[in-house]
């Protein structure tokens, strides 16, 4: 379900939030349509946190520390990230309404990147909006082989650490599918949902320079926190 928009001033980061927490969500037809329009899925994206799979292969990727992890230190960089053409998509929604209101976003501490780095160059990132105990995944890019993946990992250990319970994926993709993503219906959404934003959680409660292992522990259920 969605309904279009066209008063660009009426939408701030603040109702933004309020959207979220009503289980809707912003998306442009393309880059260069001013334009927004509010979706409401039937059914719903999400990835377990107690399900997450990783395979062995990516496994040995992430604990190899080959990329430099940070988080929330590019965010504008990773939303570029997202936003650039790639091979298979020439076209893209999210246009500069998007690029501003989720900036504002971050810039009052509701809006986060995961950034994977090769050397010094941006490899592949991620970002979403966390709220209460829900963190709303939105896209997510890479231009190294796995970087995007080895950011999904990270991002799932730093929610498990800081006491996070829904990881909403809006829509699920055969991507997601091999980490273990589900699809649920509208209700029983609003009903995680509700019960998620209730809560409070720590984005920020696992350090910046967490290694791939100590990643790879927390995920695992091992580690102790």
């Amino acid at each position: 379900m969605s309904s279009r928009d066209s008063a660009s001033s009426d939408i701030t980061p603040e109702v933004l939030l309020r959207a979220y927490a009503c289980g809707i969500f912003p998306m442009a037809e393309s880059v260069d349509d001013p334009t927004l329009f509010w979706v409401e899925p039937e059914i719903r994206g999400l990835l377990p946190l107690d399900g997450f799979h990783i395979g062995s292969r990516l496994a040995r990727t992430v604990r190899s520390d080959v990329f430099r992890i940070t988080v929330n230190t590019a965010f504008k960089s990773v939303i570029d990230g997202c936003a650039a053409p790639y091979p298979g998509r020439d076209d893209t929604w999210i246009n500069r309404r998007i690029r501003d209101l989720y900036t504002g976003l971050h810039e009052i501490g509701h809006c986060h990147s995961v950034e994977v780095w090769d050397g010094d160059d941006l490899a592949g990132g991620l970002y979403g909006v966390s709220l209460g105990r829900a963190f709303f995944g939105e896209s997510m890019f890479h231009h190294a082989r796995d970087a995007s993946k080895v950011a999904l990992v990270h991002l799932v250990a730093r929610l498990l650490a800081g006491g996070f319970k829904l990881l909403d994926t809006q829509f699920v993709t055969q991507h997601l599918r091999r980490f273990g993503a589900i699809e649920v219906p509208r209700r029983r959404y609003r009903a995680l949902l509700d019960d998620a934003i209730a809560g409070n959680a720590d984005f920020s409660r696992l350090p910046m320079d967490v290694s791939g292992a100590e990643a790879l522990r927390i995920i695992a259920g091992r580690e102790a926190l």
